[in-house]
């Protein structure tokens, strides 16, 4: 009889595309496994069209994070103790570390049960694994593997995008007059937490050279309460090319097929540069408190900017004493030459 696996990652669009590696490693060793994953609504959209997993369970119960919030009534956690038992898997990879999490797999009666050794959960796992929090999380994913005895052949980030996304941005770039050869960027103003956001100013003295100085023209993605954020930017310059706001008019996986289409994004730490980089769009990011080399964006062609300082990094675990130095210690002057090196890479890539 084949393996019944249940894979367990919800919340967070950044951590749902990490998980990417893990699944396609997971398909070479059970090719022919039932392989479920429990995600959250919304976030878990981002890996939706993933080949490598059979069955996608919403789990809905807390919606504390945008990204959490599903449709209908909201679930208890018990429900979902109730249908994991139900469908009987032999096998959970707990890659969520939470200590609910392991409590969830543990009453569902899944016999194996592996996962971070994080949060005093490790006498529920039947197998313990030590967490690395400075080695990248696509990695630390996959020594969850590695720790079941299993290979591992690759580590490189993919998605899939949809015909219907595809449509709907093609629709949305003839509503607002987006050129297809004019050269496009996704500019992130936001993130999750304030405390990993580069000053608004800043942004804005940016916005304005890629608009008339770089002719380049700037789409603003994001979820509908984003939208206020980027209606109200002041700018101090009148705009050549004026930036279009689409957020709250893209799904996630709308977002994806977007961010196909331009040639880079600028922003802060997010979710939104590793569904870039998921696809092989180039990026431009600013990292501050979080560790790096765990969180950074993957990719070749990447221009990723940080600061080096004694506070750094510091997981956002403490109040900061020193008023978001590590972000305040990029320039402007640093991320326009950022946006200089990256467009060169176009012109490297066109025909002479």
């Amino acid at each position: 009889m084949p393996e019944k696996i249940l894979v367990v990652r919800y919340r967070f669009i950044g951590d749902m595309i990490l998980t990417i590696p893990f699944l396609r490693n997971l398909r070479y060793n059970y090719p022919d496994a039932q392989i479920d994953m429990l995600v959250s609504p919304n976030s878990g959209e981002i890996i939706e069209d993933c080949p490598y997993v059979d069955n996608f369970i919403y789990f809905d119960t807390t919606r504390k994070h945008r990204y959490e919030k599903g449709k209908g009534k909201k679930k208890s956690f018990f429900y979902y103790v109730s249908l994991i038992r139900k469908n009987k898997y032999n096998k959970t990879y707990i890659l969520k570390r939470s200590l609910s999490s392991a409590i969830l797999c543990y009453l569902a009666g899944i016999k194996e049960r592996i996962g971070f050794n994080t949060e005093h959960r490790g006498f529920l796992l039947t197998k313990k694994v030590e967490y690395d929090s400075y080695k990248h999380e696509s990695l630390c994913f996959l020594d969850v593997l590695k720790a079941d005895g299993l290979k591992t052949k690759d580590t490189f980030l993919e998605n899939w995008i949809n015909d219907e996304s595809k449509k709907k941005v093609e629709l949305l770039f003839s509503k607002y007059n987006i050129s297809k050869n004019k050269i496009k960027a996704v500019v992130n103003v936001t993130a999750t937490n304030q405390n990993k956001v580069w000053d608004i100013k800043n942004f804005i003295e940016i916005i304005e050279y890629l608009s008339n100085e770089k002719d380049v023209q700037v789409i603003y993605i994001g979820a509908p309460s984003d939208k206020e954020i980027y209606d109200k930017i002041e700018y101090t310059k009148k705009l050549k090319n004026q930036p279009v706001n689409l957020c709250g008019q893209l799904t996630i996986k709308d977002s994806l097929a977007l961010l196909k289409e331009v040639f880079f994004i600028l922003g802060n730490d997010s979710g939104n540069l590793h569904m870039a980089s998921s696809i092989g769009t180039r990026v431009i990011g600013i990292y501050g408190p979080m560790p790096f080399e765990k969180w950074k964006a993957l990719g070749e062609n990447n221009i990723l900017l940080k600061a080096d300082l004694p506070c750094m990094p510091c997981s956002l675990k403490v109040k900061c004493k020193h008023d978001k130095a590590c972000l305040k210690a990029i320039s402007i002057q640093q991320v326009k030459n950022a946006v200089n090196n990256m467009l060169l890479q176009n012109i490297e890539k066109s025909p002479s």
